[in-house]
């Protein structure tokens, strides 16, 4: 008897070491999910890159030279120091802090706005309102070179919240890829040359030379246009003012007609009628007749 009591003793001390062992592991394997989340820093790849980057306008239209057009939809990276960089051609471009730090950096430096132009040449690619920094946003300037192969090579920032990007590729390199003129269309190429004839001819200052020429490459789409859009408010105001300089035209017509008329019926009655008001105080009024013979209609030959 005592051997059956001893033999169900040590089955139930091994069954009980057992459950702890089972609740133990159990447990343990909870408390992993609690110590370290996997949500760590903005650079985590398990966060959706919206929740990361949040652009404040959408890219401006693909434009400048054909051949590079190519390079729409492709990103590039460079990383220096403890930052990644990632310049994605009319599209924008991006800084990633390289940190487990739970609020490592990662923003916009710059959304793809327009070209800079310069001396008939696109000079660099600009990219305008990228994430705030103080009282303004980021900006970028995109340098292309010539080289033999795509790459991101240098990222700088010459002022504060201002990036300097150097972009190196073979679509550069030949003498006239980054020339403005040849991507015109015919009708924007003819507006030119009369601008450049109108410099030429004396006939525009250097400051309309240059407005006009921006006028041209904003109808391109190479640069931002600064017009001011037209609300539907002042639209509606303008029509208004223009409405009631019309009227008050038809209203003034009306009344030169019919005083016209009044002072035609006074000189067929051989009556006088007053000079008009311009005429110098004191001067001998001449006769209905006469006034007549020298063609004097009144207020209807001022129109």
């Amino acid at each position: 008897m005592w051997s059956l009591n001893s033999g169900i003793y040590v089955l139930l001390r091994t069954w009980l070491v057992c459950v702890s062992l089972f609740f133990s592991l159990g447990l343990a394997g909870k408390m992993k999910i609690v110590e370290e989340p996997n949500t760590f820093g903005l650079n985590n790849p398990f966060m959706a890159q919206g929740n990361r980057l949040q652009p404040k306008v959408s890219p401006a239209p693909v434009s400048g030279p054909v051949h590079l057009h190519r390079l729409a939809g492709k990103c590039f990276s460079l990383t220096e120091s403890m930052y990644k960089y990632e310049f994605c051609p009319f599209h924008n471009v991006t800084q990633h802090e390289q940190s487990f730090r739970w609020n490592a950096y990662s923003g916009i430096l710059g959304i793809w706005q327009e070209w800079e132009i310069a001396n008939n040449t696109f000079t660099g690619m600009w990219m305008r309102d990228g994430d705030t920094c103080g009282t303004r946003n980021r900006e970028t300037k995109v340098v292309l070179v010539c080289s033999n192969s795509s790459k991101l090579v240098q990222v700088s920032e010459p002022s504060t919240c201002i990036y300097s990007v150097t972009f190196e590729t073979p679509l550069v390199c030949h003498p006239h890829s980054l020339l403005v003129y040849p991507t015109l269309n015919e009708k924007l190429q003819k507006e030119w040359d009369e601008v450049e004839q109108a410099r030429y001819d004396g006939l525009i200052t250097e400051q309309g030379y240059n407005n006009l020429l921006r006028d041209v490459f904003e109808d391109a789409g190479l640069l931002k246009s600064n017009k001011v859009t037209e609300t539907v408010a002042e639209a509606e105001t303008r029509s208004e003012k223009h409405n009631s300089l019309q009227k008050c035209q038809e209203d003034y017509q009306k009344q030169s007609e019919e005083v016209a008329r009044l002072r035609a019926i006074l000189t067929l009655n051989n009556i006088s009628f007053e000079s008009q008001p311009n005429e110098e105080k004191g001067a001998t009024t001449a006769p209905a007749k006469d006034q007549h013979l020298r063609g004097d209609t009144g207020l209807f030959d001022q129109l």
